[in-house]
């Protein structure tokens, strides 16, 4: 499954967008550019005259007059082009800023599940070659264009201005440009959006190999994988050669329409002269224009390809906009902490229920622990809980508001996911550690720091809290990457946290060990724990097990335990007893799922 594609209505609807937002400088922008053309035009009437002149008579001053007023005309328009560019860029850069912004706002609002379904590849290709791609036509497209469409048309009014009868010779080329270009546009932006599409696959193949390269080696899937990215390959190689074949039927043919209209104007220019209907000037100011016209065509039509790339690019950026979220901010506020599931029934692909009819309810300052084979839909159901899965069926409430219905900020403020996941960002410890608090003083960073056992390994590096992140100078392990997102959830100070293996990446007595610090930070706040080191199931309040999606006991861990059942097998096994004969859950453990001892 691949992200949404903006279709072409929607891309002319948002540039008109970005145009409106910037009028005042595309405003300016085209004035120096027209004041620039305008200088370069009168050139050619200016030599067109000195020839009739010259064929009437004329003296060395009236010479030099001319030459030195089209030197000024040159260098004032070379003034003029220098601030139209310098313009044209700047607002280009402002263009390119808002279309940026606006796709990572986006793409930091999508679905966790909509993401997920379609894969690193395709959202990676967007922000990245997609980017580039737009960048190139924003940044130099859209000025080129610009400069050349005001050149040919102003250009045009000039020959129409010196002799209308010498713009009939310039009509012949029409046909032949107007017919190709059409033929190229047809077919062209369908072309490079399957050019762009081939290389999110490419891109997917080969990030899940890279990312998986120890596990396709050892399973000896290296053959498969190398046909994958060969089939890839291809398919994103004939994509780009249709793009090819398109230039290449395009391109000449545009080639042959430039010289029509030159070898048009000499040859009825001197047929126009000897039936005397234009003059010699006229014909040779006419010919100047044609000529002038060739380049910024040939220019703005050399552009139009880039352009095609950077509206497929462009569609791509603003497709994601058309994924649809859920409807949030209802209006109501929570009443209270307490977070409830009922009958809740998820699916990851129709007809393959993970979760079903699962039911759950957690009190303020509540310590529950979900426990499980490896399959039985935990994380899942974590998810669930957090806001991050809408459920199929039921309801997740938190205060007796649904979920979906609170904005996101808020939710994230009552209700935080921690996984074993992690992510250390380009900065400083402080900035990393204070990322959704950036307003937290050196004082509360610390005691987030603290609070999770990673003072003496943060005061070890060479600038303490000011120290780089993220570099290869300054890498931090698996474990101290986890430490930091636990002291970013201890200051963004949520009440109700699911945790979801939050400790699996440090061994098992640090981990113990950073649990006994959390323990009085948690303290009062609602913790629901996806657990399968069990000491964190026996200090609960509440041991729920959950068996093939479903719920199949709970209540607190005395209590399992003396009953005899799943949860009973379980606990025995983690203790390197036999499991007692009637414990379901043992029979279906995972050996990988079990805790270190």
């Amino acid at each position: 499954m691949s992200l949404p594609v903006a279709d072409a209505k929607t891309v002319r609807r948002h540039v008109r967008g970005l145009v409106r937002s910037h009028t005042s400088l595309l405003t300016r922008t085209v004035l120096w550019f027209v004041l620039a053309t305008a200088c370069g035009l009168v050139v050619p009437a200016l030599l067109g005259r000195l020839v009739e002149q010259v064929e009437k008579g004329i003296t060395t001053t009236q010479v030099d007059v001319t030459v030195a007023v089209i030197a000024g005309l040159l260098l004032i328009q070379g003034v003029f082009t220098r601030t139209a560019r310098l313009q044209a860029a700047r607002l280009g850069e402002l263009v390119l800023a808002d279309i940026r912004e606006g796709f990572i706002r986006r793409v930091l609002t999508l679905p966790l599940p909509t993401v997920e379904k379609a894969g690193a590849g395709d959202l990676l290709t967007r922000s990245t070659r997609d980017v580039d791609s737009l960048s190139r036509a924003v940044r130099m497209g859209a000025p080129s264009i610009l400069v050349a469409s005001l050149s040919v048309a102003l250009t045009l009014v000039a020959l129409v201005v010196t002799s209308p009868i010498m713009v009939l010779p310039c009509l012949v080329a029409v046909p032949v440009i107007v017919w190709s270009t059409r033929w190229y546009l047809a077919r062209a932006r369908n072309a490079y959006l399957a050019e762009a599409a081939g290389y999110s696959d490419l891109t997917q193949g080969l990030s899940e190999t890279v990312t998986g390269a120890r596990t396709v080696e050892s399973l000896r899937r290296s053959g498969p994988r190398v046909r994958r990215t060969d089939e890839d390959v291809q398919r994103a190689n004939a994509a780009e050669r249709r793009t090819l074949f398109l230039r290449s039927i395009w391109f000449p043919l545009m080639d042959f329409g430039y010289i029509l209209p030159v070898a048009a104007t000499l040859l009825f220019g001197g047929l126009f002269y000897i039936e005397g209907w234009v003059s010699l000037g006229e014909v040779t100011a006419a010919a100047l224009y044609t000529r002038a016209v060739i380049d910024p065509l040939d220019e703005l039509l050399g552009w139009l390809d880039e352009l095609q790339v950077g509206d497929a690019s462009l569609a791509r950026l603003i497709g994601v906009e058309s994924v649809p979220g859920p409807e949030r901010d209802s209006g109501r506020r929570p009443e209270g902490d307490r977070l409830t599931a009922e009958r809740i029934t998820y699916s990851y692909r129709a007809g393959h229920d993970v979760i079903q009819d699962v039911s759950l309810s957690t009190g303020a300052g509540e310590r529950v622990a979900i426990v499980g084979p490896t399959g039985a839909g935990k994380s899942t159901f974590g998810r669930v809980l957090a806001g991050i899965h809408e459920p199929r069926t039921g309801s997740v409430t938190l205060g007796g508001v649904p979920l979906r219905e609170l904005p996101l900020e808020e939710l994230r403020r009552h209700v935080a996911l921690v996984t074993q996941e992690h992510h250390v960002f380009l900065g400083t410890v402080r900035e990393n550690v204070a990322l959704a608090t950036p307003d937290a003083t050196d004082e509360q960073v610390t005691a987030a720091l603290a609070a999770v056992a990673a003072t003496d390994w943060v005061q070890a590096l060479p600038n303490g809290l000011d120290t780089e992140l993220g570099t290869d100078e300054s890498a931090v392990s698996p474990g101290q990457a986890q430490q930091l997102a636990l002291a970013r959830l201890v200051l963004a100070d949520p009440h109700t946290l699911v945790l979801d293996e939050a400790t699996s990446l440090l061994d098992p007595r640090a981990a113990r060990d950073l649990e006994r610090s959390l323990a009085a930070v948690l303290r009062g706040r609602t913790v629901i724990a996806i657990a399968h080191r069990l000491h964190t199931a026996h200090d609960a309040d509440r041991v729920v097990v959950m068996e093939s999606g479903r719920v199949t006991e709970h209540g607190p861990h005395e209590e399992l335990v003396s009953a005899g059942g799943a949860y009973a097998g379980l606990w025995e096994s983690w203790h390197g007893r036999a499991p007692s004969a009637h414990s379901d859950l043992s029979a279906h453990s995972n050996p990988l799922d079990q805790p270190e001892h």
